[in-house]
Protein backbone atom coordinates (compact mmCIF):
# COMPACT_ATOMS: atom_id res chain seq x y z
CA UNK A 1 0.00 0.00 0.00
CA UNK A 2 2.97 2.49 1.03
CA UNK A 3 4.62 1.65 -2.11
CA UNK A 4 1.32 2.19 -4.73
CA UNK A 5 0.91 5.62 -2.51
CA UNK A 6 4.38 6.38 -3.17
CA UNK A 7 3.96 5.75 -7.42
CA UNK A 8 0.52 8.01 -7.38
CA UNK A 9 2.61 11.04 -5.09
CA UNK A 10 5.54 10.69 -8.17
CA UNK A 11 2.75 10.52 -10.65
CA UNK A 12 1.09 12.87 -9.35
CA UNK A 13 4.31 15.40 -9.11
CA UNK A 14 5.44 14.64 -13.26
CA UNK A 15 2.13 15.35 -14.65
CA UNK A 16 1.98 18.38 -12.07
CA UNK A 17 5.69 19.11 -13.40
CA UNK A 18 4.77 18.74 -16.59
CA UNK A 19 1.43 20.76 -17.09
CA UNK A 20 3.32 23.29 -15.17
CA UNK A 21 6.29 23.77 -17.81
CA UNK A 22 3.37 23.51 -20.40
CA UNK A 23 1.90 26.68 -19.24
CA UNK A 24 5.21 28.40 -19.10
CA UNK A 25 6.78 27.37 -22.59
CA UNK A 26 6.42 30.29 -24.47
CA UNK A 27 5.74 31.55 -27.84
CA UNK A 28 7.81 28.97 -29.82
CA UNK A 29 6.64 26.16 -28.15
CA UNK A 30 2.94 27.26 -28.62
CA UNK A 31 3.69 27.59 -32.07
CA UNK A 32 5.37 24.33 -32.59
CA UNK A 33 2.50 22.46 -31.17
CA UNK A 34 -0.13 24.53 -33.70
CA UNK A 35 2.35 23.79 -36.64
CA UNK A 36 2.47 20.09 -35.76
CA UNK A 37 -1.67 20.36 -35.82
CA UNK A 38 -1.66 22.26 -39.08
CA UNK A 39 1.13 19.80 -40.78
CA UNK A 40 -0.89 16.70 -39.67
CA UNK A 41 -4.09 17.96 -41.18
CA UNK A 42 -2.16 18.46 -44.13
CA UNK A 43 -1.70 22.16 -44.30
CA UNK A 44 2.17 22.13 -44.47
CA UNK A 45 2.36 25.90 -46.00
CA UNK A 46 0.60 27.27 -43.06
CA UNK A 47 2.30 25.66 -40.91
CA UNK A 48 5.97 26.65 -42.41
CA UNK A 49 4.39 30.11 -42.37
CA UNK A 50 3.17 29.99 -38.15
CA UNK A 51 6.91 28.73 -37.25
CA UNK A 52 8.90 31.18 -39.32
CA UNK A 53 6.71 34.48 -37.99
CA UNK A 54 6.95 32.83 -34.51
CA UNK A 55 10.93 32.99 -34.99
CA UNK A 56 10.33 36.11 -36.74
CA UNK A 57 9.03 37.44 -33.39
CA UNK A 58 11.54 35.48 -31.17
CA UNK A 59 14.83 37.22 -32.83
CA UNK A 60 13.12 40.63 -31.92
CA UNK A 61 13.89 39.70 -27.96
CA UNK A 62 17.63 38.38 -28.82
CA UNK A 63 20.37 40.12 -28.00
CA UNK A 64 22.72 41.56 -31.17
CA UNK A 65 24.95 38.32 -31.22
CA UNK A 66 27.36 36.43 -33.79
CA UNK A 67 25.70 32.60 -34.64
CA UNK A 68 29.03 31.71 -36.75
CA UNK A 69 31.67 32.95 -38.40
CA UNK A 70 34.52 30.89 -40.19
CA UNK A 71 36.94 31.41 -42.96
CA UNK A 72 36.17 30.11 -46.29
CA UNK A 73 37.79 29.04 -49.49
CA UNK A 74 35.79 31.41 -51.69
CA UNK A 75 32.35 33.46 -51.59
CA UNK A 76 29.19 31.83 -50.52
CA UNK A 77 26.88 31.21 -53.00
CA UNK A 78 23.66 31.57 -50.24
CA UNK A 79 22.97 31.38 -46.34
CA UNK A 80 24.70 28.11 -44.87
CA UNK A 81 26.10 26.97 -48.23
CA UNK A 82 29.91 27.57 -48.18
CA UNK A 83 33.36 26.19 -47.96
CA UNK A 84 34.73 26.52 -45.07
CA UNK A 85 38.82 26.94 -45.22
CA UNK A 86 41.22 23.92 -43.47
CA UNK A 87 42.75 26.05 -40.87
CA UNK A 88 43.57 29.69 -39.84
CA UNK A 89 47.10 29.68 -42.06
CA UNK A 90 47.32 31.94 -44.80
CA UNK A 91 50.19 32.66 -47.70
CA UNK A 92 51.96 35.92 -47.66
CA UNK A 93 49.36 38.40 -50.10
CA UNK A 94 46.98 35.85 -49.62
CA UNK A 95 43.14 37.16 -48.86
CA UNK A 96 40.97 36.44 -45.95
CA UNK A 97 37.53 35.36 -46.83
CA UNK A 98 35.23 35.57 -44.00
CA UNK A 99 31.41 33.98 -43.54
CA UNK A 100 29.82 36.19 -40.40
CA UNK A 101 25.98 35.07 -39.67
CA UNK A 102 24.83 38.09 -37.58
CA UNK A 103 21.39 37.24 -35.17
CA UNK A 104 19.43 39.46 -33.26
CA UNK A 105 19.37 42.15 -36.08
CA UNK A 106 16.56 44.63 -35.16
CA UNK A 107 13.95 45.26 -38.39
CA UNK A 108 11.89 48.58 -38.81
CA UNK A 109 9.52 49.49 -41.48
CA UNK A 110 11.35 50.22 -44.75
CA UNK A 111 10.47 53.63 -47.29
CA UNK A 112 8.70 51.02 -49.38
CA UNK A 113 5.15 50.17 -47.75
CA UNK A 114 4.44 46.80 -46.16
CA UNK A 115 7.87 45.92 -46.22
CA UNK A 116 10.70 45.61 -43.51
CA UNK A 117 14.42 46.66 -43.08
CA UNK A 118 17.58 45.46 -41.13
CA UNK A 119 20.92 47.70 -41.21
CA UNK A 120 24.56 46.99 -40.08
CA UNK A 121 27.96 47.97 -40.67
CA UNK A 122 30.75 46.46 -40.20
CA UNK A 123 34.31 47.68 -38.70
CA UNK A 124 37.37 45.55 -38.41
CA UNK A 125 40.44 45.64 -36.52
CA UNK A 126 43.78 43.33 -37.31
CA UNK A 127 45.56 42.84 -33.83
CA UNK A 128 48.54 41.31 -32.72
CA UNK A 129 48.46 38.68 -30.00
CA UNK A 130 48.67 41.05 -27.04
CA UNK A 131 46.19 43.06 -28.64
CA UNK A 132 47.65 45.91 -29.75
CA UNK A 133 45.46 47.19 -32.52
CA UNK A 134 47.61 47.29 -35.97
CA UNK A 135 45.15 48.32 -38.82
CA UNK A 136 41.68 48.49 -39.16
CA UNK A 137 38.64 50.77 -40.79
CA UNK A 138 35.25 51.80 -39.72
CA UNK A 139 31.81 50.64 -41.42
CA UNK A 140 33.83 48.45 -43.82
CA UNK A 141 31.22 47.00 -44.60
CA UNK A 142 27.34 48.10 -44.69
CA UNK A 143 24.22 46.00 -45.57
CA UNK A 144 20.89 46.91 -45.76
CA UNK A 145 18.24 43.93 -46.18
CA UNK A 146 14.49 44.79 -47.01
CA UNK A 147 11.38 42.12 -47.39
CA UNK A 148 7.78 41.43 -46.18
CA UNK A 149 9.51 39.20 -43.02
CA UNK A 150 12.45 39.63 -40.82
CA UNK A 151 14.04 37.49 -42.56
CA UNK A 152 16.73 35.48 -40.09
CA UNK A 153 19.15 33.64 -42.74
CA UNK A 154 21.17 36.87 -42.67
CA UNK A 155 25.09 36.38 -43.62
CA UNK A 156 27.84 38.88 -44.77
CA UNK A 157 30.84 37.89 -46.36
CA UNK A 158 33.89 39.88 -45.76
CA UNK A 159 37.31 39.98 -47.66
CA UNK A 160 39.99 41.34 -46.04
CA UNK A 161 43.84 42.13 -47.61
CA UNK A 162 46.35 41.66 -45.85
CA UNK A 163 49.35 41.67 -48.01
CA UNK A 164 51.87 43.25 -47.13
CA UNK A 165 51.89 41.86 -43.62
CA UNK A 166 54.90 40.22 -41.95
CA UNK A 167 54.87 36.63 -40.99
CA UNK A 168 53.31 35.49 -37.52
CA UNK A 169 50.03 35.02 -36.06
CA UNK A 170 47.34 38.07 -35.85
CA UNK A 171 43.64 38.24 -34.59
CA UNK A 172 41.27 39.50 -37.12
CA UNK A 173 37.84 41.16 -35.48
CA UNK A 174 35.00 42.39 -36.68
CA UNK A 175 32.49 44.77 -34.90
CA UNK A 176 28.80 44.41 -36.57
CA UNK A 177 26.77 47.29 -35.70
CA UNK A 178 23.01 47.28 -35.91
CA UNK A 179 22.03 51.16 -37.12
CA UNK A 180 18.75 50.03 -36.45
CA UNK A 181 19.00 49.80 -32.21
CA UNK A 182 22.36 51.27 -31.90
CA UNK A 183 23.77 48.02 -30.87
CA UNK A 184 26.63 46.15 -31.27
CA UNK A 185 28.68 42.66 -31.26
CA UNK A 186 32.23 41.39 -31.93
CA UNK A 187 34.00 38.29 -33.36
CA UNK A 188 37.85 37.22 -33.23
CA UNK A 189 39.36 35.45 -35.93
CA UNK A 190 43.12 34.28 -34.83
CA UNK A 191 44.67 33.50 -38.15
CA UNK A 192 48.71 33.29 -38.83
CA UNK A 193 50.23 34.27 -42.15
CA UNK A 194 53.20 31.65 -43.06
CA UNK A 195 56.42 32.63 -43.53
CA UNK A 196 58.15 32.04 -46.93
Amino acid sequence: MVKHIRRLAMLTAAVTLSAGLAAHAGPLADAAVQAEKLAASGDAAKAHDLLRQAMSDFSQTLPLAIGKAVFVTKAPTGYAMYDPREGAVFKEGESLISYIEPIGLTWKDSATKGQLESHFTVDFDILNPKGDVLAGQKAFGDFTFTGHLRNQEIYSTLTIDVSGAPAGDYVLRFHFNDVNSGKSASVDQPFKIAGP
